[in-house]
């Protein structure tokens, strides 16, 4: 009973701040601001999202083909289809509650592949794994080609643009900033949880010795390579998609890659916060575009432009999945009686 109290408190939370997010970032726009952004929106190059539209699904095929990957290295062989259709759908159920998606998926593709569903939780683990690392390689490749990107995000949410100075904030103000956020962080898992320093100590250690039990599976699977392959692949459509959708306002279409680095950056982290996004997502891209001098109006309708082609991406592509993903199983086992 605690235990579900305590879901739905971490879910209406996390939706309540994203909600928030969503009324920060509109609250003090000017009359000039829905100027641009209305302008912004009349004369987009909409044909583009086509395009982005492809990226992202191919994004989420090419991550099903990981996923397939580390299953079939437990000695299973679960049809590409299925394995697709599984992941949409958990992705769709992600935009209503973080972190079911994963366990949907797995529920999804035991019941029709026949595959135990605490291996498949183990492969998801993996890949959360490789995931992160690979966030935190994008994060270092970002500060090494712009290294003064994240003193310029901060000056953004905290110092207004109406007023002409720009400013920059000195390292040790980033880093106290970011110490403090850590800090409460921790504070609030050691009170939510009771948990006290001895137990911070054991995660550090368990979260270590996870990170590395991560990196060392790659080196025992039997397609490494591929696996690396994907996962390349995998972050280049994600970049390719945030470099195209420049291109869809002609106030962004002067920005390229590096930039393209910055908001899958921002993105990423956007769509951790809270569920699907909403909210933190195109905050964050608002802000990271602001940066780099961009008007706060077509700033937001960037950003929420970029936030709507994933969703809508995730809605279609789910929604077809899920309505999908019987039917085909059904036709399949007659073709095969």
């Amino acid at each position: 009973m605690y235990k579900r109290l305590r879901t739905i408190f971490q879910y209406i939370f996390f939706l309540g701040l994203g909600i928030f997010l969503v009324w920060w970032s509109i609250k003090d726009l000017t009359a000039g601001d829905k100027s641009q952004i209305r302008t912004a929106l009349k004369t987009g190059k909409y044909f583009l999202i086509i395009p982005v539209f492809f990226i992202l699904f191919l994004s989420h095929y090419v991550r099903a083909l990981r996923w397939r990957l580390l299953i079939s290295s437990l000695g299973y062989n679960p049809s590409r289809i299925n394995t697709f259709f599984a992941v949409m759908i958990g992705y769709l159920a992600n935009q209503a509650i973080p972190r079911l998606g994963e366990v949907l998926k797995c529920t999804v593709l035991a019941r029709y592949e026949k595959v135990p569903v605490d291996k498949l939780i183990g492969t998801i683990i993996l890949e959360r794994l490789i995931d992160a690392l690979t966030l935190l390689l994008i994060f270092a490749i970002t500060l090494a080609i712009q290294p003064d990107f994240y003193s310029q995000l901060i000056d953004a949410f905290f110092h207004s643009p109406k007023s002409g100075e720009i400013k920059k904030t000195p390292g040790y103000i980033i880093l106290l900033i970011a110490t403090g956020v850590i800090g409460f962080c921790i504070g609030l898992w050691m009170i939510f949880k009771k948990k006290n320093i001895n137990d911070l100590f054991v995660l550090f250690n368990k979260t270590g010795r996870s990170i590395w039990q991560g990196i060392s599976a790659i080196q025992h699977l039997k397609k490494r390579k591929q696996f690396i392959l994907f996962t390349i692949a995998l972050w280049t459509l994600y970049l390719s998609g945030g470099y195209i959708g420049f291109m869809a306002l002609h106030e962004t279409e002067q920005y390229g890659i590096k930039e393209a680095f910055t908001i899958l950056s921002a993105g990423s982290i956007g769509m951790i916060v809270t569920p699907g996004g909403i909210g933190a997502y195109a905050l964050l891209i608002e802000k990271t575009m602001q940066s780099y001098g961009l008007q706060k109006g077509v700033a937001l309708a960037f950003g929420w432009i970029l936030w709507l082609a994933q969703t809508s991406v995730i809605l279609i592509g789910g929604l077809i999945s899920f309505v999908a993903l019987p039917y085909f199983n059904k036709r399949k086992q007659s073709e095969q009686g």
